[in-house]
């Protein structure tokens, strides 16, 4: 995690959030217990600039939360291009639903609710993009659940690689073991490139170079 001052440059030499975004950042804030969980504007907008860069057909996304990053992933897509979005929490149907209609992407992005690991192994896709920021227990389970229906070549992005520093500090909380044995695992993956950034709370991002 970089340097407040330096974080603040970054983001003011950063393209604004758009009305929209705004106004769901906003209303996330005012309607949700934990708004920190949103990606929020400067992650929001690298996730953005990743999808069109890829230019992903298929996309999945395990954490929904209010569709913050959902829209931003969902940007980059083909013209034939379709987001799947997961999340245990169904009530957040009423924040981002409107959202995905005014963003025009609504038809783009299809939402399941109910527990992840139950439901990506019915997903018969295979996706160019994958962004898990979910439940951090359960990391290494959905890395290890998803890898085989990610294109060679592929990318998947992991949020919250520091976890408010939590793993350097070696916690032992279940939460803080979840993310600290995901880094350690796809460390030492040789099936795949890696490269924690040090954006937000940290953000691991990942190639896959074989099967």
């Amino acid at each position: 995690m970089i340097k407040k001052e330096y974080q603040q440059y970054a983001e003011s030499h950063t393209t604004p959030e758009s009305k929209l975004m705004f106004r769901l950042n906003r209303e996330t804030n005012l309607k949700t217990v934990y708004p920190r969980m949103l990606s929020g504007h400067y992650q929001g907008k690298f996730l953005e600039m990743i999808s069109m860069m890829i230019r992903p057909r298929r996309v999945l996304e395990v954490g929904t939360f209010t569709g913050y990053s959902t829209i931003c992933l969902a940007k980059g897509l083909k013209q034939d291009g379709l987001l799947y979005t997961i999340d245990v929490n169904p009530e957040m149907e009423d924040i981002f639903k409107n959202y995905f209609k005014e963003a025009g992407l609504y038809l783009k992005i299809k939402t399941h609710f109910g527990k992840a690991l139950e439901i990506i192994p019915g997903l018969q896709e295979t996706f160019d993009l994958v962004f898990i920021d979910a439940d951090k227990e359960n990391y290494l389970n959905y890395y290890q659940m998803v890898f085989d229906k990610v294109a060679e070549g592929g990318f998947i992005l992991a949020d919250n690689a520091f976890w408010d520093g939590h793993v350097m500090k070696r916690k032992k909380d279940k939460e803080t073991q979840g993310i600290a044995d995901f880094n350690e695992f796809v460390q030492n993956d040789t099936r795949v490139e890696n490269i924690l950034l040090t954006i937000r709370d940290g953000l691991m991002l990942l190639r896959k170079i074989q099967s």
